[in-house]
């Protein structure tokens, strides 16, 4: 069995995490560190596992375990590796955006892969260090990596996206309690998101020719999960040229479908799914994808990242259903 611990086990990363891993069959739940919370039971954080695990959270962790999720937040996981040593043999899968550059030159000594298995599966299945990738992030490049494989973003990309609550994590803020954001949209951080750097770098990883601008319009939905992304650029492939690419690109991939029909977030939601579509408007390709953001866009990836760094077939304990209605 691997054995698991989970770092920041308070929020709605580490919840997520919780509850697929407390149903996988190759993995057992170790310890769930917390300063916060130190000494009470899980369910005291996350009340909907009562019955599921009676495992109390703690302020000590055990540097033998095989892997380590950490739940952190931005910012605070490059500190908590300074301060805390792991077994050799140990591996670690950040799920903040402290390692996601490849080319910030102060991680290059990490050895952090950047853990989109769409982009990077081999090199996944043999590292010790991940950087999971951002929720907005992961939506929108599996959305534009087929194109870049085919040397096809010649000119801007235009991207409009919408989040729920969810992604501002658990501690309510002005914009993300629910009498602000409910009957309520708004746009923040317009073509200046800290996800952009992690999206150009993939764009660059297949078409290192890439000069265009991504311009990126972040939006709070006043649901509570999920991502819907468009995003339109101008190619003279023909629809059926571009749908034959991006199901060449991910037919390896058990967790991305391209759909012929119009698609929307439900579809999604509560699976570790990506669910993509295209449409042709004259001279622009319309491509729309929805994911989860806690699932896809952080912990049903990150467990995806283990799989394949462990051996096990990828979608081991992520078979998950969407929530329909």
């Amino acid at each position: 069995m691997i054995k698991a611990g989970i770092i920041g086990g308070a929020g709605y990363t580490s919840g997520e995490l919780l509850r697929i891993l407390s149903n996988h069959p190759n993995v057992e739940i170790d310890f769930v560190f917390s300063t916060s919370q130190a000494g009470k039971p899980l369910t005291n954080a996350h009340p909907d596992l009562i019955g599921e695990l009676d495992l109390l959270f703690t302020d000590t962790i055990n540097p033998e375990v095989n892997v380590v999720f950490l739940c952190l937040g931005h910012g605070k996981s490059k500190a908590f590796l300074e301060e805390n040593q792991f077994a050799s043999h140990t591996r670690i899968i950040d799920l903040s955006n402290d390692f996601r550059l490849q080319n910030d030159k102060e991680f290059q000594s990490e050895n952090f892969v950047y853990g989109l298995p769409e982009l990077n599966k081999t090199e996944v299945s043999t590292a010790k260090f991940i950087a999971n990738p951002g929720c907005f992030a992961t939506a929108i490049q599996l959305a534009l990596l087929p194109l870049a494989s085919q040397k096809l973003l010649q000119n801007d990309v235009h991207i409009n996206a919408v989040t729920g609550s969810t992604g501002a994590g658990v501690q309510p803020t002005e914009t993300s309690h629910h009498s602000w954001r409910n009957s309520n949209i708004s746009h923040y951080k317009a073509f200046e998101h800290q996800h952009l750097a992690e999206i150009k770098e993939s764009v660059n990883q297949l078409q290192n020719n890439f000069q265009s601008d991504i311009l990126f319009i972040p939006n709070r939905g006043e649901f509570t999960r999920g991502i819907f992304a468009t995003l339109y650029t101008k190619t003279d492939k023909k629809l059926e040229e571009l749908i034959e690419i991006y199901q060449n690109f991910y037919k390896s991939h058990p967790f991305t479908f391209v759909s012929s029909e119009n698609i929307n977030l439900k579809m999604a939601v509560q699976t570790n799914k990506c669910i993509i579509s295209l449409e042709k408007k004259g001279d622009y390709v319309l491509v729309t994808s929805v994911i989860d953001n806690l699932l896809k866009g952080a912990s049903g990836q990150a467990i995806q990242n283990m799989n394949l760094m462990f051996g096990l077939e990828e979608t081991t304990g992520l078979k998950l259903k969407p929530s329909g209605f």
